[in-house]
């Protein structure tokens, strides 16, 4: 059994559906931290997309900026780097996933979890984004662990489907 797929990568279809599947995705993982929050609101008042902004000097007063929704004041610019960060792993599992089936073992499952370790455990603590792991309360890392892996799972369905529908719609 060969580690790579044979078949030919379409790839505007696969760069599409992982685009359609980062979306859908980042809206899962935006529900699921209201259902599970990893942070007090307390973290949460300048969120790690917003600490990680002005890690780079961006002015609070942009990243703290909102739009008003329904009553809500809404962080859009946390938001804005969510969603790309959403979108830019799901594109690269689709294009990747499409090439070796093994990043997709377990619908993701797997990927989503070294991405939580990778950027959760490692590289934002690291930079002092968020706290080091062992001072990030064990209801962040539940929530985060759990939330990357119906992330990577919502991301492997609707990309996998879009992906499917696409190529096949090209061969009709």
């Amino acid at each position: 059994m060969s580690l790579f797929k044979k078949h030919p990568l379409d790839l505007p279809a696969a760069v599409i559906a992982g685009g359609a599947a980062g979306i859908v995705s980042g809206l899962v993982k935006l529900g699921w931290e209201n259902v599970l929050p990893p942070r007090t609101e307390e973290r949460d008042a300048t969120n790690p997309p917003q600490t990680l902004l002005e890690q780079f000097g961006i002015p609070a007063k942009v990243t703290h900026t909102t739009y008003t929704y329904s009553g809500h004041k809404l962080p859009w610019v946390s938001y804005v780097i969510h969603f790309g960060f959403s979108t830019t792993f799901a594109v690269l599992y689709q294009i990747v996933g499409e090439k070796l089936p093994l990043i997709k073992k377990d619908a993701g499952t797997w990927f989503g979890l070294t991405i939580w370790i990778a950027f959760h455990v490692g590289l934002m603590p690291a930079m002092g984004t968020v706290p080091a792991a062992k001072d990030q309360p064990t209801e962040e890392h539940v929530s985060e662990a759990l939330g990357h892996i119906a992330w990577m799972v919502t991301n492997d369905l609707v990309g996998a489907e879009v992906y499917r529908r696409l190529v096949a719609e090209k061969h009709n």
